[in-house]
């Protein structure tokens, strides 16, 4: 806790505190998160909670990370493709894209109208945009990102996947939340003519 408290005066409160161990992420009904940790007090007492629900620090691997602002939890992807290449793929985090499969994808490098369709492009896109009365979010700051993400994977060939979620998008500004990238040697190619998207 000592650690998690310096990292937290570090970062300046409020703080999150996330269980990183594998078994545990993107598993919010396990309560591997704690939120709007305010103070040292508050801290001290979620690490305490955590390590009892979930057993040692080395098995927890605890995280401490400043308080996004609040926003709409997205997915950004990029995967090599063995039919098509490299290809970006967008949704909403969580069961909208786990469940549901409403996911928007895009052959890499993405053009700027490329971005912008696929925003608009999943179901669950209105919930991007003031639906219902909510704030609508910054959906330009959205497409640089995966402008950024397709020029990384086009660019460097040995990148072969990357995922980022959750990426909130506020009204003002993306944070992202969760990152990995997959190094590997680039995958042979032997088409050189039109790639085309298959069916997801």
């Amino acid at each position: 806790p000592g650690a998690a408290a310096e990292a937290a005066r570090a970062l300046g409160y409020p703080v999150a505190l996330k269980a990183t161990a594998p078994h545990l992420r993107h598993r919010a009904d396990l309560g591997g998160v704690r939120l709007d940790l305010a103070d040292e007090e508050q801290l001290r007492r979620a690490y305490a909670e955590l390590t009892e629900l979930f057993g040692s620090p080395e098995e927890l691997r605890p995280v401490v990370q400043r308080m996004a602002p609040r926003g709409v939890d997205t997915v950004v992807r990029a995967v090599i493709d063995p039919a098509a290449g490299a290809v970006l793929s967008f949704g909403l985090a969580g069961a909208a894209s786990q469940l549901l499969g409403d996911m928007a994808h895009r052959l890499i490098p993405v053009t700027d109208r490329d971005a912008t369709s696929l925003v608009r492009s999943i179901r669950t896109a209105p919930l991007l945009f003031g639906w219902r009365g909510s704030a609508p979010v910054d959906t330009p700051a959205l497409e640089e990102l995966m402008l950024r993400v397709s020029r990384l994977v086009h660019d460097h060939p040995e990148v072969v996947a990357v995922t980022l979620e959750p990426v909130v998008v506020a009204p003002h500004g993306v944070s992202v939340l969760g990152a990995s990238v997959r190094l590997a040697p680039p995958p042979a190619r032997d088409d050189l003519g039109p790639r085309t998207l298959p069916a997801y």
